[in-house]
């Protein structure tokens, strides 16, 4: 079987302040039936900030591994280039990054007009949140999603 790279070279990438490792392209937002469908890049052989999932995700593993950590380091799961995975909202905090090549993930956020992520510190301690509204400036910022 062939193996092929995804060409995301006309995908401009967008970098929110303070999230390290991490990069994002919003390709829609359907507010009516609040559905955030965004690309994140999981830089290789690194680690975001720690979080949790306060709404539905959908994911398709694009490019590389996704890895997600425990909250203490501990790696908790490898997902691998083709992976379709439906994880409902947790109060499990987690870190998530790229294999040994930067991993290209698709989102799909879902059911949720309020706070989609909490950010965390290493106390557990929530120190910011992103909603739907941050994602719709977010969007409107990067001016290439539909809306």
């Amino acid at each position: 079987m062939s193996s092929y790279l995804f060409d995301d070279c006309n995908i401009q990438w967008q970098h929110l302040e303070g999230f390290d490792n991490l990069a994002y392209s919003i390709l829609d937002i359907d507010e009516n039936n609040k559905i955030i469908d965004v690309l994140f890049k999981f830089a290789a052989n690194r680690r975001i900030v720690l979080h949790r999932h306060l709404a539905l995700n959908n994911t398709f593993v694009i490019q590389g591994e996704h890895r997600l950590y425990e909250a203490d380091g501990a790696l908790k799961e490898v997902r691998p280039v083709g992976r379709y995975t439906s994880s409902p909202p947790s109060d499990d905090p987690h870190r998530e990054g790229g294999g040994d090549m930067d991993a290209i993930v698709f989102f799909s956020i879902r059911g949720s007009d309020g706070v989609c992520y909490e950010i965390l510190d290493d106390d557990l301690t929530v120190i910011a949140t992103l909603g739907m509204q941050d994602l719709i400036g977010l969007c409107k910022a990067q001016q290439e999603c539909k809306k």
